[in-house]
């Protein structure tokens, strides 16, 4: 198992056993688990994923920490959009859709203010880190 997929398990398991809540680097970031189904396998995956509230739906952040990659999961909900959010105490389906132009921009403007580490994960790569909008 890679590095990757064992802090994500660690962060799942201190997810859900304490409604939602996590500590660490990620105490002070709000978390949704995004449950998504791989493009190839057709299997359920989980990844916990910093969010951003918006007026109708939310925002998830492609950043792999500034890897040089796009995460596996961006490419799973480009082919199957349908995702379910976990937000500790209340489940909600979703569709999911990348977002581009001015929308993209002040969405992610707004995410390097709120969380300034997605500003030094912007730093660390030379791809655009995907947006991706989650509309209930």
């Amino acid at each position: 198992m890679r590095d990757i997929d064992v802090w994500n398990q660690q962060v799942i398991a201190e997810f859900r056993a304490n409604g939602g809540a996590v500590g660490g680097p990620l105490a002070n970031v709000p978390v949704v688990l995004l449950h998504n189904v791989g493009a190839k396998s057709g299997e359920v995956r989980v990844n916990p994923l910093a969010y951003q509230q918006l007026d109708h739906g939310y925002a998830v952040f492609g950043s792999v920490g500034g890897g040089p990659n796009n995460p596996a999961w961006f490419h799973n909900v480009q082919a199957n959009p349908k995702v379910t959010l976990e937000f500790g105490d209340r489940i909600e389906e979703a569709i999911a859709r990348v977002a581009t132009g001015d929308e993209r921009t002040r969405i992610w403007e707004k995410q390097k203010i709120d969380q300034p580490q997605f500003a030094e994960y912007e730093q660390r790569t030379t791809r655009q880190i995907p947006v991706v909008i989650l509309e209930p």
